[in-house]
């Protein structure tokens, strides 16, 4: 798949996730499917790794800080584990994004965290 075909998909992806998000109505995790965009390349390419101080750890450093709370935290696991779901293709990235950023959402980005404990 070609770059801008990647980019095309993930914008897609986006889109799919916001749609979903609007139908369920639990949560609003409209900023947490920005993180898709935000970090785009790395999660269609795997490549270049997010570092601190980037855009895409930078945002996911402000994801962290709307997190304090327990009810919120749950919150932004619950937008995470349904971007994975969404992503399945590139989950892996999403779940690697943390780690490379050095930032602690409180949880594990991973398919199996239950968002609830």
């Amino acid at each position: 798949m070609g770059s801008l075909n990647q980019e095309a998909w993930v914008m897609g992806t986006l889109a799919m996730v916001s749609f979903l998000t609007l139908i369920d109505g639990t949560s609003d995790c409209t900023r947490v499917t920005t993180l898709l965009s935000t970090c785009s390349r790395f999660i269609s390419s795997g490549r270049p790794d997010p570092v601190p101080g980037s855009p895409c750890c930078n945002y996911l450093v402000s994801l962290k800080n709307l997190a304090e709370s327990t009810s919120n935290q749950v919150l932004l696991c619950r937008c995470f584990m349904g971007l994975i779901v969404a992503y399945n293709t590139n989950a892996t990235a999403i779940a690697t994004i943390p780690g490379f950023c050095g930032v602690f959402l409180g949880f594990t980005v991973d398919p199996n965290t239950d968002c609830n404990k």
